[in-house]
């Protein structure tokens, strides 16, 4: 068990499997050329595994697959079907901006999947295209519509900005209720990578507007997850992540490893130990050394509560946020 300084027990692992991403979204990497770190600089799939085996014996019992976007790295399914085959009962998840996966759902159904995270900020065309910079909606929504049919749990994330999707709210939320997927709200992270311009909405805003199309309970946070979840009153639950404040921090259950082997304990922290050099020696007793120490370091809460603090200088697409 990975037990940090705090008596959080942490068994919960992101990875990501590449930074590239094929949207430019506002929020995210607007102004980013689309190039890559060079193949020899990211680690194998054989590589991430064999760190990933050392994370579960050592009691992670979820991971997440992220990027940037992980369906533009080829062979993903194989990657997810060793996961699955050395730990069938893991939690095994992943995040997606969904536009490549139509063709790919029922092959990651049937690797192992088991839910994925998907951004739907709007419903219309030409506010998709504005926000990543792409003609991208009609893919996406494809995306989804397959996931669920092959069998998928899908969770949708929304950033609402104002002066682009605002208006969008309720329309998002309905999509997502009819549809049997929870919806989560975030506000809108500050990073040093996003557009100057983005104002985004924070939750009393957001509570607002659901409340003049719905009537709805709070109810609290829901173990581990950073969402603050609310109800309808038919039962729906929606939810709203709220990264200026850190009470979820108390119960944070996860790390963080990018594609080129870095292990960050936290999203914001721009501190890391890399595994790289200790997976490719086959040095399993150094890597769980390296695993074990940032633990033992991780943050008590994030630095977007304290108001002296930086933006980050982490890009999201390296960490999969």
């Amino acid at each position: 068990m990975l037990i940090d300084s705090y008596k959080r027990v942490v068994d919960y692992m992101r990875v990501s499997v590449t930074e590239r991403c094929n949207f430019r979204c506002q929020y995210c990497m607007p102004e980013k050329p689309f190039s890559w770190v060079p193949k020899e600089d990211l680690l194998t799939f054989e590589e991430l595994f064999e760190f990933i085996k050392i994370a579960i014996d050592e009691g992670v019992k979820k991971v997440r697959i992220t990027g940037g976007e992980p369906l533009l790295r080829e062979d993903l399914d194989k990657f997810i079907k060793m996961i699955y085959d050395y730990a069938p009962e893991a939690d095994l998840a992943m995040t997606s901006n969904a536009y490549l996966l139509k063709e790919v759902a029922q092959k990651l159904k049937d690797a192992g999947l088991k839910r994925i995270n998907v951004s739907i900020d709007t419903l219309k065309p030409e506010v998709a295209q504005k926000i990543a910079q792409k003609d991208v909606l009609k893919n996406v929504l494809a995306g989804v519509e397959e996931a669920l049919r092959v069998g998928l749990k899908i969770k949708v994330n929304m950033v609402p900005m104002k002066g682009v999707n605002e208006n969008e709210i309720i329309d998002v939320l309905n999509y997502c209720k009819e549809r049997g997927m929870t919806i989560r709200f975030i506000e809108y992270m500050e990073n040093v990578h996003a557009a100057v311009d983005i104002k985004g909405m924070n939750s009393q805003e957001l509570l607002h507007v659901i409340g003049e199309a719905y009537s709805f309970s709070d109810e609290g946070f829901d173990g581990h997850s950073p969402s603050h979840y609310y109800a309808l009153e038919d039962g729906y639950r929606f939810g709203i992540i709220e990264p200026h404040k850190d009470d979820f921090c108390s119960t944070c259950n996860r790390i963080r490893l990018t594609a080129e082997g870095q292990l960050i304990p936290c999203l914001y922290f721009d501190e890391a130990m890399s595994i790289r050099d200790a997976v490719r020696r086959g040095d399993i007793k150094e890597a769980a050394l390296v695993l074990k120490e940032v633990i033992r370091t991780k943050p008590e809460k994030n630095r977007w509560s304290d108001p002296d603090g930086e933006a980050s200088k982490r890009a999201f697409y390296e960490t999969g946020g």
